[in-house]
């Protein structure tokens, strides 16, 4: 009589490796097609309600005021914080704080989006209360239109009812990237129809990472003696004591006018060495035309030009006259890559 042998420890850390990315992907295409029918709503009955919302929160005197409580209030919060980031000034109530005192932060002049999957959350009655007792224009995003909420909104965001990913279809999933897929293409749709650009997201992202990538070639450029320059005619030795003085790297050149016409870098020594390079005149060894940026050009711009072009340094300029020069480094030491 065969016995059939033990499953190895490999083996089933195998299976289980398995199985939970079984579950990862389940997850994921519930929540993929919770967001496509949001789409799809989106362009038919839900459109109307999406733009009524736009137009009531562009037009409010005030500001945007996100409520919800339990998941809902989670992705609130995240909600509230992309919309003020983005130009439209919003902060976050908690549904249920709102009736012992934070009813106080809310003016005549606001707009309310509360977020309730549900509609019926008992907390919100008081605040529903609030809203209609002084006027206050309330939006309801929520998956029942005739819920408590849906019905008591100047403006109802119905969204299509959905399977959560949760295999007992209970732990909100599916349902919280709804709300904040809505929540943040509402935000999306206000920012580009105020027009709100990058330069104005520098002014309200000013630290981190994403601080440092809205900064200007200007803020970071070296001016002054430190742009390693030579007019035309200028011997090679001369130029590769400029490259080598300066540290970039290369050495821009210049006409009688100062405009930049050329550029000599360290690329341009190696496709041209020969025994007589250093009596050449940099006219015939530099690259013509040279790549250059204006001092507006955001630092992430900046970086993908020198990525893009393989590079290490740019000159900058206005009207073709040098007034700067960025080298990787520089972006590297202020966060940007």
């Amino acid at each position: 009589m065969s016995m059939s042998k033990p499953r190895s420890a490999k083996s089933s850390m195998t299976d289980q490796a398995t199985d939970a990315i079984a579950s990862a992907l389940r997850t994921l295409e519930a929540e993929a097609d919770g967001v496509t029918a949001l789409a799809a709503a989106l362009k038919s009955d839900l459109g109307p309600a999406f733009v009524a919302a736009a137009n009531l929160i562009t037009n409010a005197k005030g500001r945007l005021i996100v409520t919800g409580l339990g998941k809902s209030g989670h992705i609130g919060r995240k909600v509230a914080a992309t919309f003020a980031s983005t130009g439209t000034p919003a902060f976050f109530v908690h549904a249920a704080e709102a009736s012992h005192g934070d009813l106080g932060m809310i003016t005549p002049d606001d707009v309310i989006l509360a977020m309730s999957w549900s509609g019926e959350q008992p907390e919100m009655k008081n605040l529903i209360t609030y809203a209609k007792r002084f006027k206050i224009a309330l939006i309801a995003m929520s998956a029942d239109g005739d819920s408590t909420l849906g019905q008591a909104a100047d403006v109802s965001l119905i969204l299509p009812k959905a399977r959560e990913a949760c295999p007992h279809n209970l732990a909100p999933t599916t349902s919280s990237v709804m709300l904040l897929a809505l929540g943040d293409a509402l935000a999306i749709a206000l920012l580009e129809g105020r027009g709100f650009t990058s330069i104005d997201f520098s002014v309200l992202h000013p630290g981190g990472k994403l601080g440092a990538m809205l900064k200007f070639a200007r803020d970071l450029m070296h001016s002054g003696d430190a742009i390693p320059l030579r007019p035309l005619g200028t011997k090679m030795s001369d130029a590769l004591v400029e490259m080598s003085s300066k540290g970039f790297g290369c050495v821009g050149i210049v006409d009688s006018r100062g405009l930049v016409v050329g550029i000599v870098t360290d690329g341009d020594l190696r496709r041209h060495m020969r025994a007589d390079l250093m009596t050449a005149l940099v006219d015939e060894v530099m690259t013509k035309n040279p790549k250059t940026i204006s001092p507006s050009l955001l630092a992430s711009e900046t970086l993908e030009i020198l990525n893009s072009s393989k590079i290490t340094a740019l000159i900058v300029t206005e009207g073709k006259k040098p007034v700067g020069i960025v080298h990787l480094h520089d972006l590297l030491r202020a966060g940007v890559a």
